[in-house]
């Protein structure tokens, strides 16, 4: 679990130092979960300690949330003159990102069925 842990600090410091020498615009945090990504999917495997360490963070996800919770409570009279902006600004990001979903989706589904016939074809090359 503490090796599953090093590997999600690692990833975060990288993109860290991106992000501040490089990509100033993007937060570290998810310049850092774009490397894993990209590194996972390139791998084609997640390590047992990272997946054991993502595991318990989605369990505890709830918690997360409290943060940004407090600030809304906060900024709560800023939040009330500006409703029409924060709840146009919330509903675009959302079908914006649910289109990104089905996109992105859409696209692995593709390389998905196409690796996979490639990988019947060769099974049945190796058979014959």
């Amino acid at each position: 679990m503490i090796s599953g842990l090093v590997q999600l600090f690692l990833w975060q410091g990288l993109g860290e130092l991106l992000s501040k020498f490089f990509l100033p615009g993007i937060p570290g945090p998810v310049l850092g979960l774009l490397l894993l990504l990209a590194f996972l999917c390139l791998r084609g495997q997640v390590d047992k300690d990272l997946a054991e360490v993502a595991d318990s963070f989605r369990q505890h996800l709830g918690l997360l949330f409290v943060p940004a919770s407090v600030g809304v409570l906060l900024f709560l009279p800023e939040l009330k003159t500006h409703a029409l902006a924060v709840s146009t600004a919330l509903v675009v990001s959302v079908i914006l990102t649910i289109a990104v979903t089905a996109i992105v989706l859409k696209v692995f589904w593709y390389f998905s069925l196409k690796r996979n016939k490639g990988n019947a074809l060769h099974r049945e090359q190796r058979h014959e």
